[in-house]
């Protein structure tokens, strides 16, 4: 535990410096968008786009990493849903907090946490998670979020969602990557050092930035809230999803899937990763209470630092 603690310690301890800043006023609020935009638009992308160029191509079409996480992500999707709607909560609440339990931190804190755990051969099927989180899970919620306002806004929910993707930098450059890794391109030396040295700060500075935005969302939820209403979701995201995902993935490789042992451990740490910082941001443009999201992303990173740790030696070989 002791080694592990080596790995994950530092991870969190820059979520923590990021909410202290913000919380303190070191950081401006105003300073957080512009911290979000570099990582998202610029060093994110240049970290995915180098690993997924140094992944073999057959690990980034798996298809049976993607049917376990896509079956095991609608599967909390359906049960958060359920246990969330009715009474005060519609289907908006309902839908981002169902997405807000289905979607692991997996851009900005999974890939370098896991890369640092596992080694940056497991990254492969992390971008795999992505992948099928941006493009299948954030737009079904989206969708669903929109039932109160008919069917037409579902439709239309739906067209929105999916034109996001297709304007979120990521989805493009693991795509790049991956045409890279199977024509086996390489980028000529000045620009390769240039998306290098983007790469080695998306890690530091996005996981800052978590904390920054963590704490702007505390600051900004201001209205009361009941513990029921975010912590059974908090600890559905730590514990419920990665055992599914575990249950799902030992079955399918009984069953004779090609699951690896170690391509599951990466799927599980994945799943056992708190609650995506970005979905906060999607629920507040989309009318949701983002109070309650806050509070459920708030938690599950608080949470996870042990929860995440434990679950690393249980899993991790050696």
């Amino acid at each position: 535990m002791a080694s592990i603690l080596l790995v994950t310690f530092p991870f969190f301890a820059l979520v923590a410096a990021g909410y202290l800043a913000a919380r303190r006023g070191w950081l401006p609020l105003a300073a957080i968008p512009g911290l979000n935009g570099f990582v998202l638009f610029f060093a994110l992308p240049a970290m995915l786009y180098r690993f997924g160029a140094s992944t073999p191509i057959a690990q980034l079409l798996d298809p049976t990493v993607a049917g376990v996480w896509l079956v095991c992500a609608l599967l909390v999707v359906g049960l958060a849903v359920v246990f969330s709607l009715g009474g005060r909560i519609g289907w908006n609440d309902a839908a981002f907090g169902a997405l807000v339990a289905a979607f692991p931190n997996s851009g900005f804190m999974g890939v370098p946490l896991i890369a640092a755990l596992l080694g940056p051969q497991a990254v492969g099927t992390v971008i795999v998670v992505i992948v099928v989180d941006m493009v299948i899970t954030s737009s079904l919620c989206i969708a669903l979020s929109r039932l109160d306002a008919g069917e037409g806004g579902a439709r239309a929910a739906l067209r929105h969602a999916l034109l996001g993707v297709l304007r979120n930098p990521m989805p493009w450059a693991i795509g790049a990557g991956a045409l890279a890794s199977a024509w086996r391109l390489t980028l000529p030396g000045p620009l390769d050092k240039t998306v290098a040295l983007l790469a080695d700060a998306a890690s530091p500075v996005a996981l800052f930035t978590i904390g920054a935005v963590l704490a702007r969302s505390q600051m900004q939820a201001d209205h009361p809230m009941p513990w029921r209403d975010y912590v059974p979701l908090a600890l559905v995201k730590l514990a419920l999803h990665p055992l599914l995902v575990l249950l799902l993935g030992a079955a399918a490789a009984r069953l004779g899937a090609p699951l690896q042992a170690s391509t599951l451990t990466v799927l599980v740490l994945t799943a056992a990763l708190p609650s995506a910082s970005n979905v906060s941001l999607l629920a507040e443009r989309m009318g949701a209470d983002n109070g309650r999201i806050a509070r459920i992303i708030l938690v599950s990173t608080a949470l996870a630092f042990v929860s995440f740790s434990a679950a690393t030696a249980w899993l991790r070989p050696g």
